[in-house]
C-alpha cells in the first residue's frame, strides 16, 4: 500500500478540507459537500402506506430505506431506517412534501433533525445581564451539593461559608457554572422540605449572586426556583422535566429563565418499560420541550440533559454515552451529567471516591459525541480532559 486508508468526514467543515488537500477545483464543492456527509436517520411509527412511499422515494435518490416486513401490506405501522447522505436527503423532502399520509410533516421532521446535527455557536441570554456562550468550547459545570446526604459530597459543604468558599475554588478551577443543590435525588434518599431547600440555598445564592458566577440551581420546586432567581441565580436545572411540580413552568416563562430538562425515569413513569430505549428518551424529553414553548418559553432557553443515572440500569447508562450523538436530533444543547456515577462505579467495580478516571472517560466520550457542557464534581481535571478533547474535534492539520 501506498499510504492508502479511510477517511473519517464529521462535518462538511471536515469534508471541504479532504477536498482541498487533494485538489479539487472549488466550483465543484456544491456539488461534493452534500455527498460526503452520511446519516442514519430512525423514524418512529409510521403508517405503513407512508413507510412504502418513503422507501421507494428514497431508493430512487439513491439512498435506502428499510421498514418492517409487514408494512408491504399497508396496515398498522413500521419504524423505517433512512440510510444516505445528506444530498439524497435534500432530494427527498420535497418529494415528501407533496405526499399524502402525514409525509409532509414527516418531512419536515426529517428538515428539522438533519439541521440540529450542525454543531453551531449560541448565546444564552440570562437573568441580571449574564450570557452563557456554547459551541466554541465545552463548558464545565462544577457541581456544589449544600446537603448531608448526597452521594459523592453529602455533608462536606452544608455550612454556608464552606459552600461559598467551595465555589469560588470551583471557579478558580475553571468552572463556567456553578450548579448548586440543596436535596439529594439519589435512590435511596429522603427528599427534603421544601422550607429545609430553601433553608440550604439562600445563604450561599445570596452570597455568591454578588459575586461573577454564574449559578445553576439543581431544583424541581417552583417555590425554591423563584426565591433563588430572585436573589440573582440564573438557571434552573430541572430533575423533573417539568413534572414535578406544574407551577415551575409559569415561573420560568414570566422570567425567560433557562432550563435544564432531564428525562428521568426513576421519579417519572418509573413502572412504565421502554420500547425503544433510545428513541423513548428523546421522545419524553420532546415533550417536554413541546410542553415549555407551548406554554411561552423561548426556544432558546432550553438545554436538554439525556438523564444517566435516572434511567434505572447500568446498561442503559452506558448506551446515553455511546448514543448520545442521537440527542443532538432534539436540536438543544446537551447537557453530561455522568460524574462519579453508579455506572462508571460497577463497571469498574469502584466505590465512589475512586472514579475519577471512570467520569474522566466519560467526559472525554461525552464530548466526542456532541455533549455541550459537562456536570462534574472534579473541575480541574474534567476542565483539562474537555479542553484536550475540543482541541482535537477542532483540529484539522
Amino acid at each position: 500500500m501506498a499510504g492508502n486508508h479511510v477517511v473519517l468526514l464529521r462535518n462538511q467543515e471536515e469534508a471541504r478540507r479532504a477536498l482541498e488537500d487533494i485538489g479539487v477545483d472549488p466550483g465543484a464543492y456544491p456539488y461534493l459537500l452534500p455527498k460526503a456527509e452520511f446519516y442514519c436517520l430512525k423514524l418512529k411509527n409510521i403508517p405503513s402506506r407512508a413507510a412504502t412511499i418513503i422507501k421507494q422515494e428514497m431508493l430512487s435518490k439513491g439512498g435506502e430505506a428499510a421498514v418492517s416486513r409487514q408494512a408491504i401490506s399497508g396496515e398498522g405501522t413500521s419504524d423505517v431506517l433512512l440510510m444516505g447522505t445528506l444530498k439524497q436527503y435534500r432530494l427527498l423532502i420535497p418529494k415528501l412534501k407533496v405526499q399524502p399520509f402525514g409525509l409532509k410533516k414527516i418531512a419536515a421532521d426529517i428538515e428539522k433533525i438533519l439541521s440540529s446535527m450542525k454543531r453551531t455557536e449560541q448565546i444564552i441570554d440570562l437573568p441580571h445581564g449574564k450570557q452563557l456562550k456554547l459551541g466554541d468550547r465545552t463548558l464545565i459545570m462544577g457541581i456544589l451539593n449544600v446537603t448531608p446526604d448526597s452521594f459523592a459530597d453529602g455533608g462536606k459543604y452544608l455550612d454556608p461559608y464552606r459552600a461559598v468558599e467551595r465555589a469560588r475554588e470551583i471557579v478558580s478551577q475553571g468552572a463556567d457554572i456553578i450548579d448548586i443543590g440543596g436535596v439529594s435525588s439519589r435512590p435511596d434518599s429522603i427528599m427534603a422540605s421544601e422550607e429545609e431547600e430553601l433553608k440550604r440555598l439562600l445563604p450561599v445564592v445570596d452570597k455568591l449572586a454578588q459575586e461573577n458566577i454564574i449559578i445553576s440551581i439543581d431544583t424541581f420546586r417552583s417555590r425554591v426556583a423563584q426565591a433563588c432567581l430572585e436573589r440573582g441565580a440564573h438557571i434552573i436545572n430541572d430533575i423533573g422535566s417539568l413534572q414535578l411540580d406544574n407551577r415551575l413552568l409559569p415561573v420560568l416563562v414570566k422570567n425567560q429563565t433557562p432550563v435544564i430538562l432531564m428525562h428521568n425515569r426513576m421519579h417519572l413513569r418509573k413502572e412504565q418499560p421502554y420500547q425503544d430505549f433510545i428513541a423513548d428518551a428523546i421522545g419524553e424529553l420532546e415533550d417536554a420541550i413541546r410542553n415549555a414553548t407551548s406554554a411561552g418559553l423561548a426556544e432558546d432557553k432550553i438545554i436538554i440533559d439525556p438523564g444517566i443515572g435516572f434511567v434505572n440500569s447500568v446498561a442503559r447508562d452506558r448506551l446515553i454515552l455511546k448514543q448520545l450523538y442521537a440527542f443532538r436530533s432534539l436540536g438543544k444543547p446537551i447537557l453530561l451529567g455522568a460524574s462519579r456515577k453508579r455506572f462508571i462505579g460497577e463497571t469498574l467495580g469502584l466505590e465512589v471516591e475512586e472514579r475519577l478516571e471512570g467520569s474522566l472517560a466519560a467526559v472525554a466520550i461525552g464530548i466526542m459525541n456532541g455533549a455541550d457542557i459537562v456536570r462534574v464534581h472534579d473541575v480541574i481535571a474534567s476542565k483539562r480532559v474537555a479542553t484536550m478533547v475540543d482541541a482535537v474535534i477542532r483540529e484539522n492539520g
